[in-house]
Order: C-alpha cells, then structure tokens, then sequence
C-alpha cells in the first residue's frame, strides 16, 4: 500500500513538471508581455492614437506590404503537409488457411524435400511463434509439392494487390483516374512487366500518370514506400494524389531445403498487402503525415548478412535469417530513436535524457556506472504499431522501449491473424486498432520496422479523422480479440 502511495505521488510530481518544462517558454511570454503592458499602462488610448497619426501612410503601407510578402515567402518556401485519405487491406478468404495440422501432413508427404528433423523444427516454431491457425498462405503453397511457377505467382499477387487496391478506392471518393503517381514495393519477386504496370492496367490510370517500383528492401519498404511518396508530395502541385502498394508474393520463393535459418520464412511469412492513397490537400484526409526517419547499419557486415538471399549447400535459393536478428533490430531502433526521439518527444522527457547524459558523463570519472534514462513515448504517442516479424522482434522493441502489454496488443495480435505479412504489416495493426474504436481525432500513432539491409524506419501520424466503418481486414474476427498467448519465446526453441 505504502509502495503504491510513493508511486502515485512519483507520478503526480512528474506531470507538474511536464506541465511546467513544456509550457515554459509559453509563461515567459505571458510574462514578458504583461511586463511591457504594465508598463505602458500609463499611455491612453488618445495618445496612441496620436502617435499613429503622425506615422506617415506611405510608411505604414510599406510595413503591410513587407509582413505581407514576408508571410507570403514562408508559407510557399515551407513543406506541404502530406495527408493519408485512406488505406485499404487485403481480406484473405478461408480457402488460403493454413492451420497447423495442413503444414504437418503437408510437411510428411514431402520427405524427398524436406528431412525430419527438419519438420519437428518448424511445427515448434510454429507452434511459440505467436502465430495462429487462421493465418492464411497462397492456393500455390496448398499443392504437393507447393508450385513454384512464375504463373503461380503471378496469381497470388493479382490476388492480394487488387484486393487491397479494390478496398481503398471502395473506402474513399477518390477515383482510379485522380491517382497522379503510383509506387508498388516487393521485395524479392519482380517480374516483367512489373507490379505498377499491372496496376495501371487493371485501373486504367492516365497515361501521364508517374510509377515507381521498389524491390529488395524487405519488411521495411512499405515505410521507405510512405517516406518516397511524402517527398513527392510536398513538392508536386496541390491536390496531387499518391497511390501506394505495399506486399511481399511468396509463391516462388518457398524454400524446399534443410538448413534451420532458411525455413524460418516458410514458417513465418503469409500472404497480405495494403494499400494507401496519399495527398497534399486535407480534404477528405484522415490522417497527418508527420515525422519520418530512416536509419541504415548495412555498414556492418553481420548487419548486411543479417536477413541475406542465397543459396544453402546443396544450392537450393532461400532467404537465410540470422540468429543475432533480434539483437540487430533492438541496435538498429536505438540509432533510428536517438534522431527520432528529439524530434518527437517533448522538452520535458528530452531535458531529463540530457541530464542523464550529463550525469553519466561526469560520475564516469570515477568508475560509477549510471543507467542512462529511458524517454517515456507515451508522453509523445497514443498508439504504437511495430513490424510484427516475429514474436521475438515484438519482445525486443517492447523491451527496449518500456512498452506495455496493451501498447503491443495490435502487434501481437496481427501476428497471431495474420502472420508476417511484411512490409504490409503496420497497417494491419492500424487497422486493429481502428476496429478496436480506440482511435480518437488527435490521437498519434508511432510506426515502426525493419528491413532487410538493415535499416530501421519511424513514422508518426496524426489522426484527423475517425473511421467510420473500421472493420478493414478484422471484419470477421475482431470480436474474439485479443487472445491469449502462450508464454513461450523464440530463443526457447
């Protein structure tokens, strides 16, 4: 009880001094300006009014006209605000489940392919993966062996991309033909032709419309994706129209080998995408783009090896994930937040990093170790959406960031629906988290993940409008969530 009163009273002691250390300059000018009126109390209203009358007119409109231009020239040299008007994700069908006992029996059948030893790793991944059984894979994954084409794969991604397309055009009133540039992002299979010209075909999109298409960037390319269309954006003129894809297609790259580190994606990756349709004007916006920062360690060569294509021994292609992955996504966070973190946080949690810096620094003469301040994000976000990669990559960035349970739910649950749906993967919590009906206008989000490279990106948004329908992918299921999860990590494996 005593414990509990020392806290309570920690926490009321730390919110006047937020209040007072972000409200500070804001009471100096108060002051200041009460200061200048007290003085000037003597003067009356007639004397004022005198000495305006003695400033000659010329004088005075050229005043105006300077404050006007000036005005003028800051508001066209400033950065336009980039606006999310909406995003729509890819609804898997129950015909592309995979539930665990389908893996099982599909793993037997294939013994030529993979040893045995092999599939008891990947059924207890499986199983304390935090993955769940409706998590969904494409029909070319549901044959024996799974079909590996280029027609195969070709399907699942007019599957997931038009879907996901369908549904933001179904969301918004913007129309096929108001899209001016159009950026689709995969990473490993890129075909000819490529992913944005399938889109212009199926949509008819004007034929000046400006495409880009992004590949090898992994898991954080959909941020690298929002990051592209954001600097388009402030530069193209107003009412400029982004449409944005982001997706990972499986079908061709199933790996059939042995080796621990390159079954990993069979067992983790599923099938999804989102799409987002981004603007210069707020009208019919409901979200702000904020801050972004993008942060790469592929200098280090066990950071540029950490998530690697290649072939195993007996020269069968996959993507090798390193053991160390957790421990590079937790060192590529901390260089990405020390360059977000003052950009975002407020002067009161930024005051107490550098006095926490500062007591380090001058108690490090003497031996002493002190324990650096960790900034409390809560004071920044409402609401934090973090690349749901895997159980362990969730655990890290929870630990590192002093999260609770509740702040990580639509991680943790995204990953438990839908699986690792890559760079796709954010905004499937942001629409959790939507369906949950705890997003409110004001509320700002924080989105984070991780790519292969490897590089680390922020992004911050502002929400200006709530959803009115907020099912989104969640329609079906969102009532039986959150579920409980089994206490079980990656490393016990």
């Amino acid at each position: 009880m005593h414990r509990r009163m020392t806290m309570a009273k920690l926490l009321n002691l730390k919110t006047w001094y937020q209040l007072f250390v972000d409200n500070f300059l804001a009471m100096v000018a108060v002051a200041f300006v009460a200061a200048a009126l007290r003085r000037a109390w003597p003067v009356s209203i007639d004397d004022l009014a005198g000495s305006l009358r003695a400033v000659p007119p010329v004088r005075i409109l050229t005043a105006v006209i300077l404050i006007a231009g000036v005005a003028q020239l800051r508001r066209l040299h400033r950065p336009r605000d980039v606006y999310l008007v909406e995003y729509g994700c890819f609804r898997p069908k129950p015909c592309f489940r995979a539930p665990f006992a389908t893996c099982l029996e599909h793993a037997h059948y294939l013994p030529y392919q993979v040893d045995p030893e092999s599939v008891s790793f990947s059924i207890r991944l499986l199983e304390r993966s935090g993955i769940g059984e409706e998590t969904c894979l494409p029909n070319s994954y549901h044959y024996m062996p799974p079909d590996r084409s280029l027609e195969a794969a070709r399907e699942e991604t007019q599957d997931v991309i038009f879907s996901a397309v369908d549904e933001v055009f179904a969301r918004t009133s913007v129309r096929p033909e108001e899209i001016d540039v159009l950026i689709v992002n995969c990473s490993i299979f890129t075909p000819t032709p490529v992913f944005v010209d399938m889109v212009v075909n199926r949509y008819k999109l004007r034929p000046d419309v400006q495409s880009l298409n992004l590949s090898g960037m992994g898991c954080g390319a959909g941020l690298v994706n929002i990051g592209l269309a954001r600097h388009l954006l402030q530069v193209a003129p107003p009412g400029t129209h982004v449409l944005t894809v982001s997706t990972e297609i499986l079908s061709s790259q199933y790996y059939i080998g042995s080796e621990r580190a390159m079954l990993l994606p069979n067992c983790l990756f599923r099938m999804g995408a989102a799409a987002t349709i981004l603007s210069n004007l707020p009208e019919r916006a409901r979200f702000r783009l904020g801050r972004i920062v993008r942060r790469m360690t592929a200098a280090r060569d066990a950071d540029y090896h950490c998530i690697f294509q290649e072939e195993d021994g007996k020269g069968i292609l996959g993507v090798r994930l390193s053991k160390d992955l957790t421990t590079t996504a937790g060192q590529a966070l901390k260089r990405n937040i020390m360059a977000f973190g003052p950009l975002v946080l407020p002067v009161s949690e930024q005051l107490l990093v550098a006095l926490s810096l500062l007591k380090r620094k001058l108690l490090s003469c003497w031996g002493a170790k002190v324990r650096l301040y960790r900034p409390d994000f809560h004071t920044a976000f409402e609401h934090f959406c973090i690349h749901a990669g895997g159980r362990g990559v969730i655990d890290e960035v929870q630990r590192g960031l002093g999260l609770s349970d509740e702040d990580v739910e639509a991680s943790r649950m995204t990953l438990h629906r839908f699986g690792n749906t890559s760079s796709s993967s954010v905004l499937y919590e942001l629409a959790y988290i939507e369906a949950k009906g705890c997003m409110r206008k004001g509320d700002r989000v924080w989105m984070i993940s991780f790519g292969s490279g490897f590089n680390c990106s922020s992004v911050m948004w502002e929400c200006l409008k709530a959803a009115i329908d907020s099912d989104g992918p969640w329609a079906d299921c969102i009532h039986r969530y959150p579920v409980q999860l089994p206490e079980v990590a990656l490393q016990d494996i």
